[in-house]
């Protein structure tokens, strides 16, 4: 059976990475002046934590850590999802740099290779930042105590 090659959609990438920017800025809007964000997800409260590692002028890098909480010993877990992403503020862009301590990825992959990476490998990190600050954003829930300030 011949597959034909795999050829990357630039205007498909670029338009997940503006899209992740926006739901990144979402999930925190203060951004330039916060390093860091900790929120629950689901049912359970999973805590996750955003946290800012490098700031500059045109752009922040910032990482995704789901914690782990307590699991019985019967339950199988994997790698709680760590993701580390470069927001390019005058694009108005964010691209996944690091997934579960990868990094570098080639645009296009042969398949098979060694390493079992897809033919599309780079874009479907993306994807799955997308899909995971979707579920963040509507299934989140703060764990941060708001600071009321009193009227003199």
């Amino acid at each position: 059976m011949i597959h034909a090659r795999y050829k990357v959609d630039l205007a498909a990438h670029l338009a997940e990475c503006d899209a992740n920017y926006v739901r990144i800025m979402m999930l925190m809007p203060d951004l330039d002046r916060v390093n860091e964000h900790e929120f629950c997800v689901g049912n359970d409260c999973v805590p996750v934590r955003l946290s800012v590692l490098e700031r500059f002028p045109y752009t922040t890098t910032v990482r995704f850590l789901q914690l782990s909480h307590e699991l019985t010993a019967e339950e199988f877990t994997l790698a709680p999802p760590s993701i580390t992403v470069r927001l390019y503020h005058d694009a108005r862009n964010a691209e996944v740099i690091e997934y579960q301590n990868h990094r570098r990825w080639q645009a296009v992959y042969a398949y098979p290779n060694r390493e079992m990476h897809l033919p599309n490998e780079k874009a479907q990190v993306n994807a799955f930042l997308s899909e995971y600050l979707s579920h963040c954003l509507r299934h989140g829930v703060t764990t941060e105590i708001p600071v009321v300030l009193a009227n003199d």
